[in-house]
């Protein structure tokens, strides 16, 4: 592949393609597949120095918000890294990809988080996908907390209070992802408040910028008034179709406008991404051997790895 093309996916073969079935499409993805499940054969992410906690925001729906927080945390879980991904949407699709069963009656909540009536030691569900991947589920009762939140003191200060220093070190959490719902309200404004950083999925597709101006202009607003630390700081795109001269040229445009805070890896659009929430898993489980997976896999390496680099950049 040129390096100038985006880094979609790595077809790698079982044997190199030389004997037998080593050059098989089923033989390929096993090799993928089992690269990703013993990640023992590349080099260790680094750890952050800190908790980094991003948002995961753009208020068009169906960019892949979800999809883009559950699976980067769980290709960070599996290379050691202990994460969790606090489901901010009322849909509560995170806390089903992760397996969590968010609608028992007897469940602690994000919901409870925000209203006070929980801590996260209570409300942290160990996914079934790994023993390092963890989520604050989301349920109906979230679709009316922000109309709870506006009578509250501070309300734009109360996801950032539960998830405190100190909540976040007895968990030994490396990294937080704040899965937002497709609005620009005040479950979003907490996210932001909470977070640092903030990550921002872009289809390539026809209006693929249309609305992230607004996004831009609200995370401005919170970092003049309420969190001056939040900025964005990756990029990814999403819905990649080769097929087409238009997600190159969409790809081309969010690059010029967002420079290097764009990864290079693009997550391909992928049947198998899409399948693998209704089987309550996320894709790096699904089909850890498919070029969504990979991709994931791919940007999580690269997402971690620009971290560390601004990090020591930082210091």
């Amino acid at each position: 592949m040129p390096s100038n093309q985006p880094n979609v996916s790595r077809e790698t073969s079982a044997n190199g393609g030389t004997d037998g079935f080593a050059d098989t499409p089923i033989a390929a993805a096993a090799a993928r597949a089992s690269e990703i499940l013993t990640p023992g054969g590349t080099p260790p992410l680094p750890r952050p120095a800190s908790t980094r906690i991003i948002t995961v925001a753009n208020q068009k729906g169906g960019v892949g918000k979800t999809t883009t927080a559950v699976n980067l945390a769980a290709a960070l879980a599996i290379h050691g890294l202990r994460v969790l991904v606090v489901d901010l949407d009322p849909q509560g699709n995170a806390s089903t990809a992760l397996g969590i069963d968010h609608r028992r009656p007897d469940i602690s909540s994000v919901y409870e988080l925000l209203l006070g009536e929980a801590t996260l030691d209570g409300a942290a569900q160990q996914s079934p996908a790994h023993e390092s991947l963890w989520c604050v589920p989301a349920t109906l009762d979230l679709a009316g907390a922000e109309i709870e939140l506006v009578s509250l003191v501070a309300r734009e200060n109360r996801l950032k209070n539960a998830l405190n220093a100190e909540a976040l070190a007895r968990h030994g959490f490396d990294y937080v992802f704040i899965d937002c719902p497709p609005s620009l309200g005040l479950l979003t404004v907490n996210a932001m408040v909470a977070a640092k950083e903030v990550l921002i999925p872009i289809q390539c597709e026809y209006y693929a910028l249309e609305g992230v101006g607004q996004l831009l202009r609200n995370i401005e607003l919170v970092q003049a008034h309420l969190n001056p630390d939040l900025h964005v700081s990756t990029v990814l795109l999403t819905m990649y179709d080769g097929r087409t001269k238009l997600a190159d040229q969409v790809a081309e445009e969010v690059r010029r406008h967002f420079g290097e805070k764009v990864l290079k890896t693009i997550v391909p659009r992928s049947v198998k991404v899409s399948e693998a929430p209704g089987f309550g898993m996320t894709i790096i489980d699904y089909d850890p051997g498919s070029r969504g997976a990979m991709s994931y896999v791919d940007a999580a390496r690269e997402f971690a790895i620009a971290g560390a680099a601004t990090d020591g950049a930082a210091r």
